[in-house]
C-alpha cells in the first residue's frame, strides 16, 4: 500500500516542524510498502516555505507544493492532484502523530477492504486536543476530545479512487469551516462507511486561550456561519441544519444561555482573564464558547435570510 499523507498549511511553521518530523519517524511494518508527505503550503508568509526548502535533507518523503492563499479545500485538493499513492491521508499542519500512525491506518483498512470486498470507506483516527507545545503527545484521552463529526479531515485516510468519485473539496468553502463535513455528506450518500481506527493517534495542538485571540475567535465563528449557508444549500436537509446550529433548538438554546446576549465576549473577559492567570485556560475556553456558538448561530439566521432561505 502506497500512502499519500496530504497537508494544507497556511503559517504555522512552529508546529508544523513537530507534525513533520513526527511523519518521518514512522515505524513501517506489513501493511506500508511506501509512503509520501505532499505539504501544500497556501501562501503563508511567516517563512514556511524557506525552512521547508532549507532542511530537505531531514525529510526525504516531503515534497513541497506552493500556492496561492485559497484555503484548506483547494490545497487538499492540489495535493490529491499531486498524489502519487493509492491511499490519501489527509491531516492538519498542527497534528504530531505517533510512529505507528500511518501502519494503524493502512492495516484497518486493508482489514475493512477485506471484509466488506470493496474499497468504499475510510478510517477515522483519534485526535488529542493539547496545548502542550514542548511535548504535544503526553496529552492524556479526555472525554472532549471525542467528535461525532463524519469525515473531519485532522486525522483520516481513504482510498484515492472513492475519493476522486465523490468530487473532491468544494472550491465554494473559501472561508473558514465546513468543506471536509460537505465532501462527507457526499461519501456517505455513495455509501461509504466510517470505520473508526482509534490506535492512529494524533496529537491536535492550539496554544492555551489567551485574551488577544478572541477577536479572531468571533470572526472564525462569523467566518463559520457564512460556509454554513454554502453547506446547507448543496444539502438542505434536517441532517445538515443539526449539524451547522441551524435550528430552532440551537437559537433557543444558546440565547437562553447567554440571557439573550447579556453574557457575551466583552463582558466575560475579566473573569476570562482570572481563570487564564490561574492556569484554568481550558476552562476559560469553554466559557467563552458559550458566546461563541450564540455569535454563530445569529449570523446563520442573517445570512439565511440574506440569501432568502427564512
Amino acid at each position: 500500500m502506497f500512502l499519500s499523507v496530504v497537508i494544507p498549511t497556511y503559517n504555522r511553521l512552529p508546529i508544523l516542524k513537530k507534525c513533520l518530523l513526527s511523519l518521518e519517524r514512522q515505524k513501517i511494518f506489513n501493511e506500508v510498502d511506501q509512503f509520501e508527505v505532499l505539504v501544500v503550503d497556501d501562501g503563508s508568509i511567516d517563512g514556511t516555505c524557506n525552512w521547508i526548502e532549507q532542511n530537505l535533507e531531514l525529510f526525504p518523503h516531503i515534497s513541497l507544493i506552493k500556492q496561492d492563499h485559497s484555503g484548506p479545500g483547494i490545497a487538499r485538493n492540489t495535493g490529491v492532484d499531486n498524489a502519487r499513492g493509492d491511499v490519501i491521508v489527509f491531516i492538519d499542519s498542527d497534528l504530531v502523530v505517533i510512529d505507528s500512525f500511518l501502519e494503524n491506518h493502512a492495516a484497518c483498512l486493508r482489514k475493512n477492504w477485506l471484509r466488506k470486498e470493496d474499497r468504499r470507506c475510510f478510517t477515522y483516527g483519534a485526535v488529542v486536543n493539547t496545548s502542550n507545545f514542548n511535548n504535544p503527545t503526553a496529552e492524556p484521552h479526555k472525554f472532549s476530545d471525542l467528535s461525532w463529526a463524519y469525515f473531519a479531515t485532522g486525522n483520516v485516510a481513504i482510498d484515492k479512487n472513492v475519493l476522486k468519485q465523490s468530487g473532491l473539496f468544494d472550491p465554494s468553502f473559501r472561508l473558514y469551516g465546513w468543506e471536509d463535513l460537505e465532501l462527507g455528506e457526499r461519501l456517505r450518500h455513495m455509501g461509504t462507511k466510517l470505520v473508526k481506527c482509534p490506535k492512529a493517534i494524533g496529537y491536535h495542538w492550539h496554544p492555551a486561550l489567551s485574551l488577544d485571540q478572541i477577536p479572531s475567535l468571533v470572526n472564525v465563528e462569523i467566518e463559520r456561519a457564512k460556509m454554513a449557508i454554502v453547506f446547507y444549500r448543496k444539502h438542505p436537509t434536517l441532517r445538515v441544519r443539526f449539524i451547522i446550529q441551524y435550528t430552532f433548538i440551537h437559537r433557543f438554546l444558546w440565547e437562553a444561555l447567554t440571557f439573550c446576549g447579556i453574557i457575551n465576549e466583552v463582558n466575560l473577559r475579566p473573569l476570562l482573564k482570572f481563570l487564564i492567570r490561574r492556569g484554568f485556560s481550558a476552562l476559560a475556553m469553554e466559557l467563552l464558547r458559550f458566546p461563541l456558538n450564540l455569535i454563530n448561530v445569529r449570523q446563520i439566521y442573517r445570512e439565511a435570510k440574506l440569501k432568502g432561505l427564512n
